[in-house]
Order: structure tokens, then sequence, then C-alpha cells
């Protein structure tokens, strides 16, 4: 009979002590220890495989001949820039998101998408009834999917040896359960484990393996941290449930990029893709309004029109409110200081509060000209016009930078029918005008774009 050990596993970090620790001495977090069951004595070698695997032995890396990845291509344009041009055979990709955001939903409409691939959708959640039901919910057939309902990783991988698909897909790894511990479904153990087998399946068969994980309150994946550094690809599913847009990026992607990204609608059909998130991102209003400006922003290789909403108004505490949402507030503090400072504004006994429409994050700096503008427009209760969009990073000293990919930003907003871009001077010299119908107006200073605005309003 073989014995079971106990031991002790980090929920955060993956950290085993033979004892139970108050203090985790691996991530220096307090009561994360859980007392989990091994089995003695346990197996080198996974069922899927037959006899002793083989031994490698290190060879010169100028003998390595290196081949072209032939990305499997989907009808998801969206994922498909995510991920860096589609679907990387042998990769193992772990989705994560809240409950009810349309993670499931995303890894169906794939399996149902796909033309000659052979694909297995195993669910550890759902029945083969509600899976049917969503999959004529969202109107697709497909001869080569494949469902099955089994959460014993073990019976999993003897299917797989016969079934052989082209696509792996779980729902989800934390249902999923190894007979080689006694530790229950979901713990740090059993994750582990079975994101290992399954590495190990998608590396030796050249087969895309895809992880949909929990996330935990912090928006966090829920398990081991070492559990993303195993697998090639991360992506967070992103946004509101109650809302109808989502929100894919990848954190973390050893085949692509990790700034991409992509953004669906939620219908009663699943999910659509959305090729022009500008259009969504812009409130349709007939009027200007005080408090709002447009912002042109780069996430990856898209542009991206967004708007930019403030509200500033009179403290009714000792010390100011600074309030964003989907930007970051140590860099509008900084901006802030700037305003009072360059541009005169007296916002030290007032509240500012911020907000990027449509549920977005944005992290390029090319935003702070229409966040302060946004402000300004709040604070001194003036209209900018909603066919004027700004675009340009804000130094300390109220000097507008320079930024790249000038181009494309100004064609996007071309397409979209503003009539005038505020840039940086300095961008000025690789540009040229003639190419654009479009009035591009430039500036070096905050302090110019400031006196230029208020003479239009």
């Amino acid at each position: 009979m073989k014995k079971t050990l106990t031991h002790f596993v980090c929920s955060s970090c993956g950290y085993n002590s033979p004892k139970w620790l108050g203090k985790c001495p691996g991530c220096n977090e307090w009561n994360c220890l859980i007392e989990e069951n091994k089995i003695k004595n346990k197996p080198d070698v996974a069922l899927w495989s037959e006899g002793i695997l083989k031994r490698e032995k290190p060879i010169k890396i100028t003998t390595i001949i290196s081949s072209k990845i032939q990305r499997i291509i989907t009808e998801d344009k969206e994922l498909n820039r995510v991920l860096g041009g589609g679907i990387v055979p042998g990769s193992v990709i772990l989705i994560g998101g809240e409950p009810g955001i349309g993670k499931s939903t995303l890894m169906l409409q794939i399996t149902l998408s796909l033309g000659i691939e052979k694909s297995l959708y195993v669910s550890g959640e759902e029945s083969k009834d509600q899976i049917k039901m969503r999959s004529e919910r969202l109107g697709g057939e497909n001869e080569n999917c494949f469902i099955l309902t089994e959460t014993n990783l073990e019976n999993i991988l003897l299917n797989l040896k016969n079934s052989k698909p082209d696509i792996l897909i779980i729902d989800s790894i934390q249902t999923m359960k190894s007979d080689k511990l006694e530790a229950t479904p979901g713990s740090v153990s059993q994750i582990r484990e079975c994101a290992h087998e399954l590495m190990i399946y998608a590396k030796k068969n050249n087969v895309p393996v895809f992880l949909i994980g929990h996330i935990t309150k912090d928006g966090i994946i829920a398990g081991p941290k070492v559990l993303e550094h195993m697998v090639d690809t991360v992506i967070l599913f992103e946004g509101d449930r109650h809302l109808s847009y989502r929100i894919i990026r990848a954190q973390k992607n050893r085949f692509g990029p990790t700034n991409e990204l992509g953004i669906y609608e939620m219908n009663s059909k699943g999910l659509r893709q959305v090729s022009n998130p500008s259009e969504i991102l812009i409130s349709q209003k007939d009027t200007s309004l005080s408090g709002v400006s447009i912002g042109n922003v780069m996430e990856g290789n898209r542009t991206l029109i967004l708007e930019i909403q403030a509200l500033v108004c009179a403290s009714n505490y000792g010390t100011p409110q600074r309030s964003s949402t989907g930007f970051n507030l140590k860099r509008l503090n900084m901006l802030i200081a700037v305003l009072e400072k360059r541009g005169g504004l007296k916002v030290n006994n007032q509240d500012v509060f911020i907000n990027i429409a449509g549920g977005i994050s944005i992290d390029d700096p090319s935003a702070d000209l229409a966040l302060c503008f946004a402000i300004i427009s709040s604070y001194k209760e003036i209209a900018i016009s909603n066919k004027i969009c700004f675009c340009g990073e804000v130094g300390l000293n109220g000097e507008i930078r320079s930024i790249g990919k000038i181009d494309s930003r100004i064609a996007e907003a071309e397409k979209l029918g503003f009539s005038e871009i505020i840039i940086s001077t300095y961008n000025m010299e690789h540009i040229e005008k003639s190419k654009y119908s479009i009035k591009i107006s430039n500036f070096k200073k905050l302090s110019e774009a400031y006196s230029y605005i208020i003479q239009k309003s």
C-alpha cells in the first residue's frame, strides 16, 4: 500500500512546507498555507505515454534547424491579434476572467468555427445538454467538434490518446482532479499537477491546449502563481458582466506581443467581434458638453479614439479627492500639479474625478493632453467641440512631447470624421500635411494649446 504524506502548500506562490507556518517564507503572505495529502512513490511516467520517456541529450545550438511556426488561424480576428497572429501548435494558453464574463462562450465559438481541425471541448462544469443548448444559441454546427464531460485527468488523457484532437479546451482547470493526489479539486497541488500533465501532452503531441481558469476576488487567477509561469500565454477577459462589451488582453505571451487588445460585444447570439472599437468608445451626442474631451491613444498596433470625462467640483472635506477610473492615479496627480504650476488652475481645493468611457483602461501617455483639457473644460465650465481630438504627452514643464505612430493616429481621426487634431510641434517634421484633409494644429506648450482652445470656445 502506498504511503500517504501530509504537507502544506502556499496558495499564493506554491511554496511547500512539511509543517504549517503562519507566514509563507516564499512570498511573505500570512495564513496562506493549506494542508494537502500526497502519495509517496508517485510514478514519474505520464499515463498517456508508452514505456519510459526518451532521455534527451544536450546538443549544440548551431545544429538546431529552426522552422517557421505554422499558426492555426481562426475566424476570430480579435483572438488572432491578441495571440500574435493565431494559435501556435503545442502552446498552452490560460484564459482567466470573472464568472459570467464569457470565457466558455468564447471557447465554444472558436471550436464551432474551426474548419478541418478536430477539436475536443472538455467540460467539468456543464453537462452535454447545457453545452448543446449554448451551441444552438450561438448558431454554430461543426462535425469536427467533440464534447467530453469529465473531471478525472487520467480518463481525459486516455480519451486524448484515442481521439487525437488538433485543439484541446479544458473548462475549467480548477475542476480537474488527478488520482495521483488525494487533495480535492481546485487545490494548489491538483491545479499544479493537472496543468503539468496537460503541458507535457501539449508539447509531446504538438497540440494547443486552452485552459479556462477562475479568478479570485482580487482579480488574479485562482491557484498557485506557478500556473502562470508554466503556460505559454495568459489572457485576461475583462469588462463588466452587466455591460455588453468585453476586452481580452495578453498578460503574458511567449509567441507574440502583450500590448494587443481584442474587443467583443456580448449579445443574444454570443460574442460579436468589434472591428472598429472607436465607435463604441465615443458617446453619440449632438451637442458638446463640459468636462469631456476626445483622446487618441494606441493599444499595441491598434489606434483607439476614446472619450475622457472629468468632473471638477468644490471639495467638502479638508483634503480634496482624486479619483480615476481607467487611468493611472499617480499620473493623474502629476498632471494636476502641472496644470496648477504651468496652467494657473487653482484646483488644490477641488475634487477631481476622471473616467475613461467604455470601461477601458489605458496606459498610453499620449492621453495626457486630452485628460488635461477634460479637466480644464470642467473647471472653466466650457464645452470643447466633439469634432476636435487631442494626442500628445505632457511633460513636467508643461511642454507637449512628441509621440510615436503619428500617421496612423491622424488617419484614424480623419476616418472617424474629426475636423481637427491637436498634436505636438515636434511631430510635424514627420508628417506630410498634404496627405490629410483633417486640420492639424500643433503646439509646443500646454499654455499655447490652452489659449487656442479657450479662444475657439
